[in-house]
């Protein structure tokens, strides 16, 4: 439908990135929201689409992409629920229920990272590609994969942030900060975990180069993982610690030693710089990837209504 209208949300720890779009996703209306209260922080999210649909027109679907875990399995009865997360108050939050009851249509939902994944696969540096990784590396790490246009989701979804790695030969005495592994890739390589190390954050450093091949390292065995475990086409990494650009040459560099020839990849293989690559979206590909899991709900939807909550008659 042309002139068919669609909510995007980008539900992050820190703030919630409202948009309606067109049927194209181009923007037509949008709001930040800080991330507080899940009473507080929804509210003001059904209120910004609703005073969005008085001018608009009424929004056919939802697609959010949010901070996890998630459940999001659309047979389950916690469907769009936060799982047990160290965000504060959100774990098991529902995040779709009161837009579903509230505007009457159909509501998609996946993590940021698989929305991310799905978006660059689209419209993004993954374009042509069947099979793209997307790695955020902020205030958590979290992974993404879409395959053939559709995101990987199993028991859970993945969550690449909490594999365990070897340590870096001069990263021995820093104990890690995440809550539930201490080490594991986010508790080393975050941007918690480089401030809680370093002192400051990344782009504050006066010499950022030990700092630059430490945190390259880990993303580079991360990227190395992907490489032998899923054998993407295009492997994204993005996020605000990927500001720093130098650490793409060192995670190139580091996954080369560490694939040691195998899988076809040699020295100087310039698929290297094909396959591990920036953001073609920039800081858009959350939200984007919030368009299209609305876009997809909305073809899902017409096909086969939900089965535990039949939807409510959408207001004229």
């Amino acid at each position: 439908m042309r002139n068919a209208r669609y909510g995007a949300i980008e539900a992050g720890g820190t703030k919630f990135i409202c948009e309606v779009t067109d049927a194209d996703g181009t923007p037509l209306a949008a709001t930040r929201i800080n991330t507080t209260t899940p009473n507080e922080t929804l509210a003001q999210v059904l209120q910004f689409f609703t005073a969005q649909q008085l001018t608009l027109g009424p929004i056919n679907a939802f697609g959010i992409a949010a901070f996890g875990p998630l459940d999001v399995h659309r047979n389950s009865p916690t469907f769009g629920h936060v799982l047990a997360t160290p965000k504060p108050q959100w774990s098991h939050t529902d995040l779709v229920s009161p837009l579903r009851q509230h505007f009457g249509c159909a509501v998609g939902i996946d993590t940021d990272v698989n929305a991310a994944a799905l978006a660059e696969a689209l419209h993004g540096a993954g374009q042509h590609c069947n099979n793209v990784v997307y790695v955020t590396v902020g205030t958590g790490i979290g992974g993404g994969v879409c395959i053939d246009g559709k995101t990987l989701k199993g028991a859970l979804h993945p969550e690449m942030g909490h594999i365990r790695v070897l340590r870096h030969e001069r990263d021995k005495n820093f104990a890690g900060c995440c809550p539930f592994h201490g080490d594991c890739l986010e508790g080393l390589a975050s941007g918690p975990a480089i401030a809680a190390r370093y002192g400051k954050p990344l782009d504050q450093l006066a010499d950022t180069s030990e700092a630059v091949e430490v945190i390259g390292y880990y993303l580079g065995l991360l990227a190395s993982t992907c490489i032998l475990m899923m054998s993407p086409q295009r492997i994204v990494f993005g996020g605000g610690v990927m500001q720093q650009q130098d650490l793409y040459p060192v995670i190139r560099r580091t996954a080369l030693q560490l694939i040691n020839g195998y899988v076809g990849i040699g020295a100087n293989d310039p698929t290297l710089q094909q396959l591990i690559v920036a953001p073609g979206l920039g800081e858009r590909s959350g939200i984007v990837g919030a368009f299209a899991l609305a876009k997809q709900a909305d073809v899902s939807d017409k096909a086969a209504p939900l089965p535990h909550s039949p939807l409510p008659q959408r207001s004229p």
